[in-house]
């Protein structure tokens, strides 16, 4: 027995129209120039300017409607996934909201500045751990030049 989540043959010949179409006007044509009739040339040209094109403008119009539909909806994701990434943005937002007073906004703002890259996040953590110690920094060193070209 067939799966009745699976679309029928009449629903994929549909969806497949153009495919259809075009394949049935290649092999048209391909074998009429094969058997040696003069009219192959024709039926390719009649059959790529207004068969598939008609095929494609009656039946593959509902399919650009649900690409529309997918690619709002896929938008819609993205923006909610790119603010629940965001740690700035949803300090901003748990700020304008009323959820953080002024001094918690800032502290935490202060927070995720010093954090911004890898390294940073790094000796912040082990700021956490000693707090007496200070995260080191290192000592500025200039480039090394080529003596010749002093």
């Amino acid at each position: 027995m067939s799966d009745p989540s699976s679309p029928s043959v009449r629903d994929r010949a549909v969806g497949n129209a153009t495919g259809i179409a075009a394949t049935t006007v290649t092999g048209t044509w391909l074998a009429a120039l094969m058997l040696g009739y003069d009219w192959w040339l024709a039926a390719m040209l009649f059959g790529y300017i207004v068969i598939v094109p008609v095929t494609a403008m009656l039946f593959d119009e509902d399919d650009e409607e649900r690409d529309y539909e997918i690619d709002d909806r896929s938008t819609e994701k993205s923006s909610e996934t790119a603010d629940e990434a965001d740690p700035l943005a949803r300090l901003r937002t748990r700020y304008a909201e009323g959820e953080l007073d002024d001094e918690e906004f800032e502290r935490r703002l202060d927070r995720l500045l010093e954090t911004e890259t890898i390294e940073d996040a790094t000796r912040w953590a082990g700021r956490d751990r000693d707090p007496e110690t200070e995260p080191e920094t290192e000592p500025e060193t200039e480039p090394e030049t080529d003596p010749e070209h002093r």
